[in-house]
């Protein structure tokens, strides 16, 4: 299993945006919670050893990165206010 996105996987995506578009103002929402659940199953796998999962942490952080890279060029804001 590979810890890397899957090409087009786009955290930003017309499917991802209408969904964040559409959630109350308290609610929360991250593109990229996939990514994040993949870090903490490999910790739990590995317990706890973070040099064990270091590629589900740049996955994560790639995920974030172009996902708020995207709302700034569209002019958003990051929590939807």
């Amino acid at each position: 299993m590979s810890s890397q996105a899957e090409p087009g996987d786009d955290p930003w995506d017309k499917k991802t945006k209408q969904k964040f578009e559409n959630k109350s103002k308290s609610e929360y929402f991250d593109p990229c919670q996939e990514a994040a659940a993949r870090s903490i199953r490999c910790l739990n796998r590995n317990g706890g050893d973070r040099k064990m999962c270091t590629d589900y942490f740049e996955a994560y952080r790639a995920c974030k990165k172009e996902w708020t890279n995207k709302r700034r060029k569209e002019g958003g804001s990051l929590f939807g206010l």
